[in-house]
């Protein structure tokens, strides 16, 4: 202890004179402190996001943020940034997705190339800890910058607002600076190829055109005119998803029984091709429907029919039918649900009931189960896929005044359903005989 003080004395002394304290022999041996390296500094450096929050447009739209770290004096040796994000989003139903299936990440250091940086869940799925994204390693620098691009679709939108931690050190560890790094997913309007469209025939044979928007304020654009002589057909059936780019395809029914397919031109002034004759027979069949690119059909004893699109071959044509089953002529309305392969149905009460695909015997569908009654409010009941941002299919109804309803989806065991609850969205639809 005596020994301690003695050299503590000297130190001080030896400064005060102006003598380097390495003069002092032993006492330098106490003094001197070797350069940190990463894992071993004691000192914490800074994490700044230039601009703060990155602002991130929602629909196939790529923005990047830049953050600029400060390591603390001396750090040497290779070093690693992780970016740690929230796991989940919590769904109005209970439902939880991940944040990853949403954006899409990539990393460049220092200004170098980019390079994929996937949201990773270390607990191989069992969300028990956040996402992280992993940049390249690269060498310890007095300040490294980070350029973080992100990609996000359509649904990145439901995250709002997310801040995450972005750690630096060996291995990704924060021993050498930690700070948060922010997200902020717009409400805006998503990309055209993101967005659905509702097609309306009015009583002169008028087919109109409805873009959604994706925004849940004003769900639905101002109408365009498509053409003229729809009025020539007894049914009319999407295939597929329609796209504000002029995706997705028709099938239409004539007086005659004659079937025309009417595949999407890609071109939203004029999305449909000439129409090409399918075959006759079609008017033995009371409904026609879709699931995705499958048609569905009701003869008139209520047996359900399949008929799934050739994979080859030109456009349009159909595998030969199979039978799904019975009794669906207790149902006034069919709705099929795009991509899902899933439907809705009314029965003549009221009631809407949900079937979901039995996959272990396609093309059946598994028992089904009860949405809710009151659905005879509606003379037009119509999936509409995604007008107002949510992840899930949107419904539409159409009462008997003409006043347009708006059921934002929901997943229930597997399949979009609309909720109870609605608003309305639009009037005076009661000029058009057919919604699809």
């Amino acid at each position: 202890m005596a020994r301690t003080r003695r050299v503590a004395v000297a130190i001080v002394a030896a400064l005060a004179a102006g003598i380097a304290p390495a003069a002092l022999g032993g006492a330098a041996a106490v003094a001197a402190t070797p350069s940190p390296t990463a894992g071993e500094t004691t000192e914490t450096g800074t994490v700044v996001q230039e601009g703060g929050p990155l602002v991130v447009p929602s629909g196939e739209e790529v923005v990047t943020t830049r953050v600029t770290v400060t390591l603390p004096e001396g750090a040497s040796g290779p070093v690693e940034a992780r970016l740690l994000l929230p796991i989940t989003w919590d769904f109005v139903n209970g439902d939880t997705y991940p944040l990853s299936w949403d954006i899409t990440p990539s990393c460049s250091v220092d200004g170098g190339p980019f390079r994929p940086c996937p949201l990773e869940d270390p607990a191989g799925g069992l969300n028990r800890g956040p996402h992280v994204a992993t940049m390249p390693v690269t060498e310890a620098a007095p300040t490294i910058t980070y350029d973080i691009r992100i990609e996000a679709g359509r649904d990145a939108r439901r995250w709002k607002d997310v801040t995450g931690t972005l750690d630096v050190g060996a291995g990704g560890a924060p021993d050498l600076a930690s700070g948060p790094v922010g997200f902020r997913f717009a409400h805006n309007t998503p990309a055209p190829g993101l967005r659905t469209t509702v097609l309306a025939r009015d009583r002169a044979g008028v087919l109109w055109q409805y873009e959604g928007t994706g925004l849940p304020d004003k769900p639905l654009k101002a109408r365009e005119r498509i053409g003229g002589g729809w009025n020539a057909y007894t049914s009319i059936t999407p295939l597929g998803n329609r796209t504000a780019s002029g995706e997705g395809d028709l099938v239409a029914r004539d007086k005659a029984g004659v079937l025309w397919f009417y595949q999407g031109s890609g071109n939203p002034d004029a999305p449909f091709k000439p129409r090409v004759r399918v075959g006759g027979g079609w008017n033995t069949y009371t409904a026609i429907g879709n699931l995705g690119s499958r048609l569905i059909a009701r003869d008139k004893a209520g047996v359900l029919w399949d008929y799934s699109q050739k994979r080859l071959g030109p456009p349009a044509p159909f595998e030969e039918r199979q039978r799904i089953g019975g009794g669906w002529n207790v149902y006034n309305a069919i709705v099929g649900q795009g991509y899902r392969y899933s439907a809705v149905a009314r029965d003549m009460s009221g009631v809407l009931w949900s079937y979901v695909p039995a996959w272990q015997n396609y093309p059946d569908f598994a028992p089904r189960t009860r949405v809710g009654g009151g659905w005879n409010a509606y003379d037009r009941i119509v999936y509409a896929d995604n007008l107002a941002g949510s992840r899930v299919g949107d419904f539409l109804g159409r009462d008997k005044n003409g006043d347009l309803w708006l059921y934002e989806g929901i997943r229930r065991g597997g399949n979009d359903v609309p909720p109870p609850s609605r608003r309305q969205i639009g009037h005076g639809w009661g000029i058009y005989d057919t919604i699809l």
